[in-house]
């Protein structure tokens, strides 16, 4: 039997309160449907400082441990995607290893490219396992970020924040990888970026849907005419078609629906040669609305509910797509998008494991989402106004993280 490799289970950690985008809206003396509609989100996660990129990554870590009653011995590799590192130099992988007390036998480290950097690490530590380097070892990448960009911008109600990690090994329950059959696209443009010293980033937004557009066309190319040459998609059909499900890398809803017509705009002009005119563009608008309701919209829920999560936003459409079909998609083909500002962008797919139902199930989501307080604006605006050294004193919930201070530099953290 082949071997496969892929995500056996995952995790999700989320800042303790949130916020209402209508509440947000009305504040801001916008149409609230300006945000729930125009944008495609409902609620949106609120990190203190005490919740900084490593307490929420460590607190997913140990939620998977937790779930799967994991043996840390086990494994060994641990890497972290993440574009809100807490320090230039030490990587948010080796606070997660101390917060964890995981042994020293393993290979710890950061992949940073903006939202990439979670499909960098996926991928890092399912090449590790299929090389057979791991020598039957699992591995744990972990996805982990705050979306900042302040009070009052344009892109305030796309902020969020949270930590999702994934269990990788020879057993994929949730998800075997097609490894090897992936699509990538490219580019050096300044389309979103941090300069150092910043918590906010810089963002040129409607250049970026652009570079997202281009990207997402590029390596959904690249990945269509290797899953031909390896037979997982027959040629005869329309390619995109043929995978029960899509999740794309989601930094606001309505970017996936915006993703999934270029995808099928790809697979259109490709077949026929041509661009589409006024009369096929017609045609098409609504077939595509269909295709998205049914290949994409169920991913997006809990994307509505936290924001943009960065590295982790893809993974967060992942998880959200098998708990709600987890079911229907046991044995299915389903195809993942992730891109990062600068920018690269990956297509790929896998397929949806046997047991998914019962390991999604074990990830807890919907008691994830009703454990955290709804907060107002003013509560809002007192904790994006406070300094990112000033953790509030507030414990961290059992078995959860949060920053406790910095002495000579050094950064400290209590467990819940």
């Amino acid at each position: 039997m082949k071997q496969q490799v892929g995500i056996e289970a995952i995790a999700v950690a989320l800042p303790r309160r949130y916020i209402d985008l209508g509440d947000l809206a009305r504040a801001r003396g916008v149409d609230p449907a300006k945000y729930t509609q125009g944008l495609g989100g409902l609620e949106m996660s609120v990190a203190e400082p005490g919740e900084d990129t490593a307490a929420l990554a460590a607190s997913a870590v140990a939620k998977l441990l937790a779930n799967r009653a994991l043996d840390p011995s086990r494994i060994g590799m641990l890497v972290v995607g993440t574009e809100t590192g807490v320090d230039h130099s030490k990587a948010v992988a080796s606070y997660v290893q101390g917060m964890l007390r995981f042994p020293q036998s393993m290979r710890t480290f950061d992949c940073q490219h903006a939202c990439y950097g979670g499909t960098a690490a996926l991928n890092s530590v399912a090449e590790w396992i299929a090389s057979g380097a791991g020598a039957g070892r699992v591995g744990i990448a972990v996805c982990s970020d705050i979306a900042r960009y302040g009070l009052n911008t344009s892109g305030e109600p796309t902020q969020g924040a949270g930590a999702v990690a994934m269990l990788v090994s020879e057993s994929p329950e949730l998800l075997a990888l097609d490894v090897g059959v992936s699509g990538t696209c490219s580019m050096d443009v300044h389309d979103f970026w941090r300069p150092l010293g910043r918590r906010e980033a810089v963002v040129d937004g409607h250049y970026s849907i652009q570079c997202y557009l281009e990207a997402v066309s590029g390596s959904y190319r690249g990945w269509r005419a290797r899953a031909l040459g390896r037979d997982l998609i027959r040629s005869a059909e329309v390619p995109s078609e043929q995978l029960a499900r899509i999740a794309y890398h989601v930094p606001f809803c309505k970017m996936a629906k915006k993703a999934h017509a270029q995808v099928r705009r790809c697979d259109i002009e490709d077949r026929t040669g041509k661009a589409l005119d006024a009369s096929a563009e017609a045609e098409e608008t609504p077939r595509a609305a269909a295709s998205f309701e049914t290949q994409v919209a169920p991913s997006l829920g809990l994307s509505a509910r936290v924001g943009n999560i960065y590295t982790g936003s893809l993974y967060l459409s992942l998880a959200s797509l098998l708990h709600k079909e987890a079911a229907l998609l046991t044995g299915k083909r389903i195809g993942l998008f992730s891109y990062g500002s600068g920018c690269v962008s990956e297509f790929f797919s896998g397929v949806v494991g046997p047991r998914a139902p019962t390991a999604i199930n074990s990830a807890g989501l919907d008691r994830v989402l009703a454990d955290r307080e709804r907060i107002g604006v003013e509560e809002y605006t007192r904790i994006l106004e406070l300094p990112a050294d000033r953790p509030l004193g507030t414990p961290p919930p059992p078995g959860a993280f949060r920053y406790a201070g910095t002495v000579d530099y050094r950064r400290s953290y209590a467990r819940g």
